[in-house]
């Protein structure tokens, strides 16, 4: 039960991101299914169960309409929903040993349970566990192997080899075990990624506007002065102007008006702030 609300919720979140998929539920909720667990195959996707089409091993399988099936013979089982498409597959094995892994997503910082299992059930014996060809663990009279915490680097292809009465040394087939990031890792990265986007898009908008602020021309020196009188004080000495003795020097000084421009071409206000006139 577990199995299927995981494979559930990580269905949802694929439909949030916008993949619509069509899947299959398998009851028990191992990969490979085999045969002896009376295996039961269950599709899922858009539309209602009418929409269904079984194949097996690439052939159409069953009655049409059909979103439960239960499994009779061994082979590769996909399922077609209308507007979705075709699932991916799952093979339902009827070999001697089998490895099996869970048939849900397996996160980073789970921990995953890893079963070699026989055909007879319960008469497999010295069982190994290998990872890459890499024997990872040698068990008299255990068939699972715990991973705990999953890494990235647990993905790869395992199998298993065990002692079966009356049959001696038998190996499994290769199945390949993929680890996902977490989701709460895969937030924190998007969210990074966004934040650098927008960093970046502020940066070139803000080279944009300085660069036509530099373009801009500059205003017409020549042009007739507008706007209100602005008064100033003009003191000249004596020694400057080489007044003659018989002149009679100012003793205050002249103040006068000029006709000034006012700030962006507008009358002068009591508020702007000019340079000396000279």
């Amino acid at each position: 039960m577990a199995g299927k609300v995981a494979l559930l919720l990580w269905a949802q979140t694929l439909g949030f991101a916008g993949t619509q998929t069509t899947w299959i539920i398998v009851e028990p909720p191992w990969m490979p299914a085999v045969l002896w667990d009376r295996v039961t195959l269950t599709c899922q996707g858009s539309g209602t169960s009418s929409a269904t089409t079984w194949y097996k091993d690439g052939q159409r399988w069953g009655q049409q309409g059909r979103d439960r099936l239960t499994v009779t013979e061994n082979g590769t089982y996909e399922c077609n929903r209308t507007g979705t498409g075709l699932s991916l597959p799952v093979r339902v094995s009827d070999d001697w040993l089998v490895l099996q892994v869970p048939a849900w997503p397996l996160l980073e910082g789970d921990t995953v349970t890893l079963r070699c299992w026989d055909r007879q059930t319960n008469t497999v014996t010295w069982v190994s566990f290998y990872h890459e060809e890499k024997q990872l663990v040698e068990l008299r009279n255990g068939k699972e192997l715990t991973l705990f915490p999953l890494q990235l680097h647990h993905s790869g292809r395992y199998h298993c080899r065990g002692w079966l009465k009356d049959r001696e040394w038998v190996v499994s087939a290769p199945v390949t075990v993929t680890v996902h990031v977490a989701a709460g890792v895969g937030g924190a990265l998007l969210f990074l990624l966004l934040l650098v986007g927008v960093i970046v898009a502020w940066h070139r908008w803000h080279c944009v506007a300085a660069r036509k602020q530099q373009e801009r021309p500059p205003p017409d020196p020549t042009a007739p002065p507008k706007g209100g009188k602005v008064p100033y004080t003009h003191g000249v000495s004596s020694k400057q102007a080489r007044w003659s003795p018989d002149v009679t020097v100012p003793q205050d000084p002249q103040e006068t008006y000029v006709e000034l421009w006012g700030s962006h071409g507008r009358p002068w206000e009591p508020g702007d702030i000019y340079g000396n006139v000279l």
